[in-house]
């Protein structure tokens, strides 16, 4: 068992500190947000305690017929913009101002079933071309309600605004870190949450976004055991390799390939290994076949940077952005947290690769340690270690990496609070959950 490790900016970064102030996004409805630099992480306990059967962690995906409508409506279980939306005008900080029609949903309250200090939302959504999204949240508990926090200003393309976080969120409640809500030092037990979405299109635009899937991922800050019992899962996922660092240098306005894009790149694999993503064969969607062009290498992989590229954070490596990103291409993502290898196993034998956050120290990596790394967990051996594609390393026939289950869990679960992306196929069935604890996908 070792000590917490948290970074400060664990959530998006594959390498490197937190970025410098940029402008901030002004979110549609409440006060513009002020200008600053990420603050440092709020301290985890100083006793950390242990919850019988893992670290707290819960997944809830929102029902739109249980929600609050003024000016969106649900068509075929989707949410789009209604018959009378609002008039507005959204001020991009990195663009223009567009004059908007909109309309806003909110969510019942959701009531978790521990006190949570952490929440990550995740949506697959379809945004024609002058359309996008806000998505929102708050909490609650039994003294107190946070205000509606802006977790992202999202368009699946860059043809009308430029997707972005919003940074300035801090007050005494907690604050966002690029993607994920944290809870403040010393605030008030949370035990609810809403989330809220406005939908948004350019004055003149016939089309409306158009949202499947709004869900959030709970936990709270707790030592994990390590390592977890191996659950017997013997199996290895095709997964095609790719490598980050063959990219180093590409694109500079999408951060520059190489350790930058860890993300995406572990993102192109778990697309690669369900055979879709953009294909020379046919349109770049949701750009065209002009990016970033048919000669280029592993051309996927400067696709899915640019196309999750967040302008606040200036990276690739939001996590919501890249499982949105997936959506695109007739799969379901999100991103949630597990507590234990044990469960990662569930996946494995359900024959659905992860992508997994990990941070800190680890034989055998690439870079020895890392401030924050995505890879893609492909299966297991007959030892319960861990067998990856790392995109960390100099060539893609290199990607495949086998590490000790001590080691790599540590990294993970210490180091990200066991954050996943699940994508999948909706056909392809999620393995069930565990039996007796709150459902965490």
């Amino acid at each position: 068992m070792r000590g917490l490790a948290l970074s400060a900016l664990l959530l998006a970064a594959c390498s490197g500190g937190p970025p410098s102030a940029t402008a901030s996004a002004t979110p549609s409805q409440g006060p513009t947000v002020a200008v600053s630099a990420a603050p440092s992480l709020p301290s985890p306990p100083i006793e950390p305690t242990q919850t019988p059967g893992g670290p707290p962690r819960s997944f809830t995906r929102v029902a739109f017929d249980a929600g609050t409508h003024e000016g969106t409506m649900t068509s075929d279980k989707r949410l789009q913009l209604g018959s009378s939306p609002a008039m507005g005008s959204y001020v991009d900080p990195y663009g223009r101002t567009i004059p908007d029609e909109r309309g806003t949903w909110t969510s019942a309250a959701v009531r978790t079933p521990f006190a949570f200090d952490r929440l990550i939302a995740s949506w697959n959504a379809t945004t024609p071309a002058g359309t996008w999204i806000d998505v929102q949240m708050r909490a609650s508990g039994a003294s107190r309600q946070t205000k509606f926090y802006t977790l992202a200003i999202w368009s699946s393309g860059d043809d009308t605004v430029h997707r972005t976080t919003v940074r300035g969120q801090t007050d005494g409640d907690g604050r966002v870190n690029v993607d994920t809500f944290e809870a403040g030092p010393g605030a008030a037990e949370l035990t609810s949450f809403e989330l809220r979405l406005i939908l948004h299109r350019a004055t003149g635009v016939a089309a409306t976004p158009s949202v499947v899937l709004l869900a959030a991922a709970t936990s709270r800050v707790e030592l994990p055991s390590v390592p977890s019992p191996f659950g017997g899962v013997v199996r290895d996922l095709d997964v095609p390799m790719l490598s980050q660092e063959t990219h180093t240098g590409h694109y500079p306005e999408y951060d520059g390939g190489g350790e930058a894009w860890c993300s995406p790149t572990s993102t192109a694999m778990v697309l690669g290994f369900w055979n879709t993503g953009p294909d020379r064969s046919r349109a770049f969607s949701p750009d065209s076949a002009t990016f970033p062009g048919a000669s280029h290498l592993d051309g996927q992989v400067d696709h899915a940077a640019r196309f999750t590229y967040d302008w606040s954070y200036e990276g690739a490596g939001n996590w919501p952005f890249n499982t949105a990103y997936a959506a695109q291409y007739g799969l379901e993502g999100f991103v949630t947290r597990l507590r234990s290898l044990t469960e990662a196993e569930r996946f494995i034998a359900a024959g659905i690769p992860l992508i997994a956050s990990i941070n800190g120290v680890l034989p055998g990596f690439l870079f020895t340690s890392t401030n924050g790394h995505l890879l893609v967990i492909r299966g297991f051996d007959a030892n319960g270690d861990v067998i990856t594609n790392d995109p960390a390393v100099r060539a893609n026939a290199q990607a495949r990496k086998v590490y000790p289950r001590l080691e790599f869990e540590s990294v993970w679960l210490l180091g990200s609070t066991g954050t996943v992306y699940v994508i999948h196929p909706v056909g392809v069935a999620l393995p069930p959950n565990v039996p007796g604890l709150p459902a965490n996908w």
